[in-house]
């Protein structure tokens, strides 16, 4: 009896200072873990991302815009342009731009026939887990558009600005899957003619990224306009329907140096502001396009 009750004494004072040690133990506090590259550029195919690029870094980008690929009274002329990449037509969009916070984004473009743009994203929100759970990525994007082409009914228009803003709502679903939903509000600072004309244009844009390998991606874009595309009545009394449904896909190809994207999708315009108001192409008569985007990022400012 009294060797069970030294070896209960002997036991118990190491069970001591464990016990002592765990009653005085905080309980650990979880890491803070951010959503990282849910979408590999600050552009998916043709819309925006909630990505920026890094702070005090510089981003050029060029994208192209061929014609259709098939138009169904085309005939051979079809073949003859090598389905739309030698028509003659290709809308060129060059940009540049520079993030110089970790939250703030800003840019120039020329988007085209005598377009040009300026934008800024603000990063709202960046998907987390931990301490602070933030299930999602919100970024808020403007834009500002002036045309200064020639009009060949009313000469030079000088005023001609358009404006677009978007609430860019992503969520990496897996390390695979990213996801984006985009509601857009456009303004014309001139509204067209016709009985259905407005200086607002609103749609709901849905992306999708699916990661293959680490450096390659499958990309797709869907985006529906509400209002303005039918029975548009020009200044010279002719009708416009345009096609509300704006459908791409296409694939990315990470270089470490570039980033490359093809792709095909129903536009052959460069801007935004023409995509999601005034788009000419068809799905249902099978105008489809083809492009490519470079993208190239470099470090402008010095590390203190």
């Amino acid at each position: 009896m009294k060797k069970i009750f030294l070896l209960l004494v002997i036991f118990l004072g190491f069970l001591a200072p464990i016990i002592a040690q765990d009653s005085t133990e905080t309980p650990e506090v979880p890491k803070q873990k951010f959503a990282r590259a849910t979408f590999n550029a600050t552009k998916l195919i043709n819309f925006q991302t909630t990505e920026i690029v890094s702070p005090g870094a510089l981003q050029f980008m060029i994208s192209h815009h061929f014609s259709n690929i098939w138009n169904k009274d085309g005939g051979s002329q079809n073949v003859a342009q090598l389905f739309g990449l030698n028509s003659g037509v290709a809308h060129t969009y060059l940009s540049f731009d520079y993030s110089p916070t970790t939250f703030l984004n800003l840019g120039l473009a020329a988007a085209g026939s005598s377009k040009f743009e300026g934008w800024a994203k603000l990063k709202l929100l960046r998907q987390q887990t931990g301490v602070k759970n933030v299930p999602v990525s919100v970024a808020l994007y403007t834009m500002a558009h002036v045309n200064a082409a020639k009009d060949p009914e009313n000469g030079f228009v000088g005023n001609k600005f358009s404006y677009l803003t978007q609430l860019l709502i992503a969520r990496k679903m897996s390390d695979k899957l990213s996801l984006q939903l985009s509601p857009t509000w456009i303004h014309f600072n001139l509204a067209p003619y016709g009985t259905n004309n407005s200086n607002e244009v609103f749609s709901l844009g849905l992306g999708a990224k699916y990661k293959v390998k680490s450096n390659l991606n499958l990309t797709f874009e869907y985006a529906r306009q509400f209002n303005m595309y039918e029975n548009i009545i020009t200044k010279s009394g002719a009708i416009i329907n345009y096609n509300p449904d704006l459908l791409s896909a296409g694939i990315e190809i990470n270089t470490g140096g570039h980033l490359f994207q093809f792709y095909i999708g129903s536009t052959t315009d460069a801007s935004n502001i023409d995509q999601l108001s005034r788009n000419n192409s068809s799905i249902k008569d099978g105008n489809f396009a083809m492009g490519f985007t470079i993208n190239r990022s470099m470090n402008v400012r010095k590390d203190k």
